[in-house]
């Protein structure tokens, strides 16, 4: 069998061999978990389900106030450094604002949970405002992101991400299982991934006709939704708008370095976050015989990116108590994970892996799924790594 022998100790060691092969690596369990949502939400102290306006403002600022620091210094004084310094100086500009971009991302990402106070006109406003100016339609994304946590696991329903069976895999696929096209494939996804999904519905969930995220009338959306579509997208040319407005006045290169270049990096780390929550050799995945949404929220595995963890305001760390709860505001999900550990016991996964370790593992590990050979449970679905 491919993917490994079957077995159910959690992933959380933090001294795990990340070079191991999936065959190595333990399963999670896939039955049904002697627990329910309602247990793990009286072992949370009530406070964890408190929105805080004031405080969830504070991120928001101090975030933007940040970036607008790095911005600052970038345009006043980088022209001023001789020349060897300012190779330096860019991309250390870029990674520092491509952080704190994605920082403001996830608080985005927030209100689209009702996650950022207790009034859902806030949260949109909030929401719509900064996904804007990161170039992200915010309704389209909240609606079909909503799905995702309706359908997490599914192999049928579930919106991004989703595994391929061996059946429905492309062709060239087995000519990329190499370390060159496997760097190849990371670099693109890494780069236009995002982009990709939004427009063309890549790595998405399978649907009869085109779907794109900008589409008010593609498969993705209802009728009743289609306004929120529309104003996704009046979101996105102001912003378009906004940026043209800049290039006419500063420059193509000017706006680019600016901000084109931390855009890509906050979108190549979307996409790695996303992609490791919820690839994993460990990970199962169910078609319907078998999937319910307590199955599907804990087949996700919390990571640790250092210190980015705080950056990311701990959407890396605490991601399986966010899909269990997600109106809960990022500065009360590590205190409910602390909470919950002991009981979600097997089920609660954590992987201590360097990300970028992990991310070549499993790119090279989670190429497609089946079920086990002669398994009694053929709607539970495993990762392979051999064609």
């Amino acid at each position: 069998m491919g993917g490994g022998s079957r077995m159910s100790a959690p992933i959380v060691s933090k001294k795990s061999d990340e070079s191991k092969p999936a065959e190595s690596l333990k399963r999670v369990p896939q039955t049904k978990p002697p627990f329910t949502l309602a247990q793990l939400k009286k072992a949370v102290p009530s406070h964890c389900f408190q929105r805080s306006l004031l405080r969830s403002f504070s991120y928001v600022i101090f975030d933007i106030s940040l970036s607008i620091i790095f911005l600052s210094v970038a345009i006043s004084c980088f022209h001023l450094l001789p020349s060897p310094l300012t190779y330096f100086a860019w991309p250390l500009y870029w990674s520092l604002q491509g952080c704190i971009l994605t920082g403001v991302w996830v608080i985005a990402h927030e209100c689209g949970h009702h996650a950022f106070s207790d009034y859902q006109w806030v949260d949109d406003t909030v929401g719509f405002i900064l996904h804007s100016a990161l170039l992200v339609p915010y309704f389209s994304w909240k609606i079909s992101h909503r799905r995702h946590h309706s359908n997490t696991g599914s192999l049928e329903r579930d919106e991004v991400f989703v595994p391929k069976p061996k059946s429905r895999v492309p062709w060239y696929s087995k000519y990329l299982n190499n370390p060159l096209g496997r760097g190849l494939t990371l670099a693109a996804t890494l780069l236009i991934g995002w982009p990709l999904y939004l427009a063309f519905n890549v790595s998405g969930r399978p649907y009869d006709r085109f779907a794109c995220h900008y589409d008010p009338y593609g498969p993705i959306y209802s009728d009743r939704e289609r306004l929120q579509i529309f104003i996704s997208d009046i979101g996105i040319f102001a912003a378009s708008y906004v940026l043209y407005q800049i290039v006419m006045a500063k420059g193509l290169a000017w706006l680019i370095c600016i901000y084109g270049v931390p855009l890509l990096i906050v979108n190549a780390f979307l996409v790695t976050i996303t992609y490791l929550q919820h690839t994993h050799p460990a990970l199962p995945h169910y078609n319907s015989s078998e999937w319910d949404w307590m199955r599907g929220a804990l087949s996700t595995v919390d990571r640790d990116y250092g210190v980015l963890n705080k950056i990311f305001h701990n959407i890396t760390d605490t991601h399986v108590v966010h899909h269990l709860f997600s109106t809960m505001p990022h500065y009360n999900a590590m205190e409910a994970t602390k909470a919950i550990k002991h009981i979600l016991g097997e089920y609660y996964q954590f992987d201590a892996t360097p990300i970028y370790k992990a991310l070549w593992r499993e790119a090279k590990e989670c190429l497609y799924v089946e079920p086990d050979d002669g398994a009694p449970n053929q709607g539970v679905f495993w990762y392979r790594n051999k064609f």
